[in-house]
């Protein structure tokens, strides 16, 4: 039973893992087993909703990562921090060391290209295969499959894996392993900027007395009309902060590009970028007044409390 690279994935043959059940993480899964694939998937916390609900649509709980993985012909795992990466992955008993040669693991979340690069040698190693492919598109992207998917390593078992990621959204393929993460980095950073953006526009304009929504509706056709704009404009002008991405990963994101250094002992070179240093301290702010567990579109209350609002 089962269908490993490079034999054609399929419902009936392909058998699908699943680490990381979050907002994200759940939905994306549930969009999997809706396409009629296999689903078993591991929860530290069992009795969490998404366990629950991917349960009753006929997913399986495994006991361990390393028993998904010798279960599995593809293995994702959408997770909150680099060290939950590594932990889930790389320990003694994770989901690398016990892979299937030929097997598949696909990291989804927005981790380090450094740690990306390092799984991949490992996967190589057990003659199995590793691709970052982390996303962007929050939680309505997740729901409606399209999230867009950057995706690297081998470019042979990111084309194999198509058929997989076209049920979530849209992948790129922007290089070797690593580069997916590096491009998610590049996406927050631009993100990050966009929505601090939108939430001074909100505000100046609040202030000046015109209608939010007339306000949003006038300026999207124009330069300043964005994806951003359209998924947490009107969630932003509602105080609609229920997360897609939280906050708190955001300032995580920010901190791998801004402390980002290229090159070697004898020739690093730091990426300057004021703008998101800037943007990082704004999303620090969030998280210490007590938002971190909120959307990135929250943090238009931190402009909001600068103005005394």
């Amino acid at each position: 039973m089962g269908s490993k690279y490079p034999n054609p994935i399929s419902p009936s043959h392909t058998r699908i893992g699943w680490i990381g059940i979050g907002v994200m993480g759940g939905a994306m899964a549930s969009r999997l087993i809706s396409a009629g694939y296999t689903l078993t998937f591991y929860a530290r916390n069992p009795t969490h909703p998404n366990s629950l609900s991917l349960q009753s649509q006929g997913a399986k709980l495994a006991d361990s990562p390393s028993h998904l993985a010798t279960s599995s012909d593809v293995v994702f795992t959408m997770l909150g921090h680099p060290s939950d990466v590594k932990s889930i992955l790389l320990d003694q008993n994770g989901v690398v060391s016990s892979l299937n040669p030929n097997t598949v693991t696909v990291d989804s979340t927005s981790s380090h290209p450094d740690l990306a690069r390092e799984i991949s040698l490992a996967a190589r190693a057990k003659n199995a295969w590793s691709i970052d492919a982390p996303v962007s598109g929050g939680d309505i992207g997740a729901r409606d499959g399209k999230l867009a998917i950057f995706a690297a390593g081998e470019a042979s078992v990111v084309e194999w894996l198509q058929p997989l990621f076209k049920i979530m959204g849209k992948a790129t393929y922007v290089g070797p392993s690593g580069s997916g993460q590096s491009c998610k980095i590049a996406n927050q950073i631009t993100i990050a900027s966009n929505l601090i953006g939108i939430s001074e526009g909100l505000v100046f304009a609040k202030r000046t007395g015109l209608d939010l929504e007339q306000f949003v509706n006038a300026i999207r056709g124009g330069s300043a009309g964005s994806k951003a704009l359209e998924l947490f404009g009107e969630r932003m002008i509602k105080k609609d902060f229920r997360p897609g991405g939280h906050a708190e990963y955001q300032v995580k994101d920010l901190g791998m590009g801004v402390n980002f250094v290229e090159g070697g002992d004898d020739d690093s070179k730091p990426v300057v970028l004021p703008g998101a240093s800037l943007a990082k301290q704004i999303f620090i702010g969030m998280v210490a007044n007590g938002d971190g567990k909120l959307g990135g579109q929250g943090v238009i209350s931190v402009i909001d409390r600068i103005n005394g609002d």
